[in-house]
């Protein structure tokens, strides 16, 4: 029996965070990690860094232009470079922890046996593990529909098909949600041809439809068709490609491809760990019940990240690791509660940003607002960087001129929206956005002519 302080079981962001932080703390630490290609996390290894090279790879490409075989070569360039990003990555995360003499980072899948011991089956046999201390960080996996042909090898979920080096000149997208769309706008940038399969009856329903409906255009006037009310029913695999079946509007319809990606959706990561051999309890939605400081139903035990059933951002995970090491190492006031404004990106072309309410849901929550919109081709920043589509979208308090959210579908969004976020946290007015001296030429700059009088939205 292996004996430690702690045992960290996955090694994403804030698995890797607090094992650094304990060990400092002077903890022996182990840390089980099932695949060596995911020291560092989802983030690292198929999610954030490599889907965000794959963007910048894909506007450059889409600026010099060309026929389709100089596209698919720039393609294939891309996902290399993205593939040298995220293995530089994963090293250095690795190295972060593994090269502490009190840490042990186990190659293994971990299950429980009780509420302080651990079962890590390996390639060379099982080593058992016990621990004072046991943190959860597991992350999520995409979800797959119950449907025939979704096992094809040209069906692919985001992971694997940004691992493909072959362009698919024909992509369909099963799913219209923000990873989808995401997909589909670098894909599009690169030269396929992408269809959208959405099953209701609009993109980003639960955003602000003039938003929503500014993705949309934007999207379709690029290239992208999205079919509506698509209710996907099989997958066939025919010589080189896939047929995609799915009811639309009560008609079968066929979608021929190169390659499918579904995107419905991720599920916690909770498969295999036998929690409830710790007494460790499950939410509705499959992810592992915690409190506000990430503990779970086991007194030794908490949970971090995707797994945990919050939202699936890697600085929420991050922030879970605060959290967690507030309640050990600090005074305990760092929660889930006191996180502030959580800001969101999602890189189409522009990015759309969110942070905060829209309008519908400052209303139902008993605010009476003041909604101002600056359509993109009103800031001089958008036009000299080339792109001068979307619109910025604020929800101001009336009574109070604090800001309550801000839509940002324009270019550098995920800067944007962290300014917005500080200024809602602080409870900073509306006023001081639009009379604070900013840099020029900036994206940033347009804040002090967003909040005009002709601005407001009657």
């Amino acid at each position: 029996m292996e004996q430690f302080d702690a045992a960290i079981i996955g090694f994403g962001t804030a698995g890797r965070a607090l094992g650094g932080a304990l060990a400092d703390a002077g903890q022996n630490i182990a840390v089980v990690e099932q695949s060596d290609t995911m020291y560092g996390g989802a983030c690292v290894n198929n999610a954030c860094i490599p889907t965000k090279s794959l963007v910048e790879s894909a506007r450059l490409s889409a600026a010099i232009g060309g026929p389709i075989t100089q596209r698919e070569e720039r393609y294939t360039a891309a996902v290399d470079d993205m593939d040298q990003l995220r293995t530089a990555s994963r090293m250095r995360n690795y190295h972060a922890l593994a090269d502490r003499l009190n840490v042990s980072v186990i190659d293994g899948r971990a299950s429980f046996v009780d509420v302080s011991h651990l079962r890590v089956s390996t390639a060379s046999g099982t080593r058992d593990i016990e621990a004072k201390l046991i943190f959860i960080d597991t992350g999520s996996l995409p979800k797959l529909p119950s449907i025939p042909g979704v096992d094809s090898p040209r069906v692919f979920v985001s992971s694997s098909l940004i691992d493909l080096r072959e362009l698919p000149r024909q992509l369909v997208i099963i799913g219209g949600g923000y990873v989808g769309l995401e997909f589909a706008s670098f894909y599009t940038d690169f030269g396929a041809q992408v269809t959208i399969l959405q099953d209701g009856d609009a993109i980003l329903a639960h955003e602000d439809p003039e938003t929503a409906e500014a993705v949309r255009k934007s999207l379709e006037d690029r290239g992208v068709t999205i079919v509506y009310n698509a209710d996907v029913t099989r997958i066939d695999d025919e010589h080189d490609q896939v047929l995609v079946f799915a009811q639309v509007n009560g008609d079968e319809k066929r979608y021929p491809a190169h390659a499918a990606l579904v995107a419905i959706g991720r599920t916690p990561n909770t498969a295999g760990l036998n929690l409830e051999a710790a007494g460790i309890e499950l939410t509705e939605r499959g992810g592992i019940k915690v409190d506000e400081h990430l503990r779970t139903t086991a007194d030794n035990v908490w949970a971090m990240g995707d797994v945990a059933g919050g939202m699936q951002f890697t600085y929420i995970a991050y922030d879970d690791f605060r959290i967690v090491a507030s309640d050990l190492l600090g005074d305990g006031s760092r929660t889930t509660k006191n996180r502030g404004a959580i800001p969101y990106c999602t890189f189409v072309h522009p990015p759309f940003a969110r942070v905060g309410m829209t309008a519908d849901e400052a209303r139902e929550a008993g605010y009476t607002v003041n909604v101002y919109a600056l359509p993109a081709e009103g800031i001089s920043q958008a036009h000299i960087l080339r792109d001068p589509v979307g619109l910025m979208k604020a929800v101001v308090d009336a009574n109070s001129n604090v800001v309550l959210g801000m839509d940002l579908f324009c270019e550098d969004a995920q800067e944007l929206v962290n300014t917005v976020k500080l200024v809602m946290d602080a409870r900073i007015p509306a006023s001081v956005l639009q009379s604070a001296v900013f840099s020029h030429p900036s994206m940033t700059e347009a804040f002090n002519n967003l909040f005009l009088p002709e601005n407001l939205e009657q």
